[in-house]
């Protein structure tokens, strides 16, 4: 019943943002509410959960702690532009007269996917075991890295994109010299620390559905395809000699 509750939730929230983006006409910030809304239901799953004590706490401090951060980048990203997004624009551009209408679909595709990413938080919500073992400490250690790891890639990248000398050039600070994507490397590895915590509990396997959905989402379909054709289309040369020198995703010393 929980599970359902937090569904309708999720559309609820986006069919409300949706009938926001018919007036405004900014259907990017879907964006910020999809990462907001994994961090609320996360959190309904700790207040409302079975499971022991501590892993409601650990599960609403993990997921809650990502979802902020993100949606905080996002919404500060979002509310510096005042023109929709060049996805979104794409989309209505293609979709002509029924663009609300193809637009409604993708929202509540958002809420299906928003709602799948947050079936990890519910495992650990409810696990009934407050066994502090070796796994969970580890799954702790591997949120803190990906936390620390994308605020760390984020602010190199808005430090190199603030000098006005950097225009029309690649970032290669930092993180961004051992992966052309730190940032999804990162957020990616984040989704890992809910099968180490969640290691024993009852339906543990649906913790895997985070690394697993994320990996296929940013290597197939919005993260890295998008961008690194943006890129290419705006630092041209540049940008491939980046390709062929630095690793697309996983940190790794660059070829010589």
């Amino acid at each position: 019943m929980i599970l359902l509750i937090a569904f309708l939730i999720t559309v609820v929230v986006m069919t409300a943002l949706w009938f926001w983006q018919r007036r405004s006409g900014r259907a990017d910030w879907v964006d910020a509410f999809w990462a907001g809304s994994i961090g609320m239901l996360a959190i309904f799953y700790a207040i409302f959960g079975d499971g022991a004590i501590e892993k409601r706490i650990i599960v609403a401090v993990v997921a809650g702690s990502w979802s902020l951060r993100l949606t905080y980048h996002l919404a500060v990203r979002l509310a510096g532009h005042s023109d929709e997004d060049g996805r979104y624009q794409s989309m209505r551009s293609h979709w002509g007269d029924r663009a609300n209408f193809w637009l409604f679909i993708f929202f509540m595709g958002q809420a299906l996917i928003a709602w799948l990413f947050s079936l990890p938080a519910w495992v650990v919500a409810n696990d009934p075991s407050s066994n502090m073992t070796l796994w969970v400490v580890l799954g702790v250690v591997v949120w803190l890295l990906s936390l620390g790891g994308e605020s760390i890639a984020d602010r190199q990248l808005a430090r190199f994109r603030q000098d006005p000398a950097n225009k029309g050039k690649v970032c290669q600070l930092g993180l961004w010299r051992y992966s052309r994507h730190p940032n999804y490397f990162f957020e990616w590895l984040h989704w890992l620390s809910y099968p180490l915590i969640a290691l024993g509990a009852p339906y543990q396997w649906l913790t895997w559905l985070g690394p697993v959905l994320m990996l296929l989402f940013l290597y197939r379909v919005t993260g890295i395809p998008y961008t690194e054709k943006q890129s290419l289309k705006s630092r041209g040369d540049a940008y491939r000699e980046y390709q062929r020198t630095t690793s697309a995703f996983f940190p790794w010393p660059p070829k010589a």
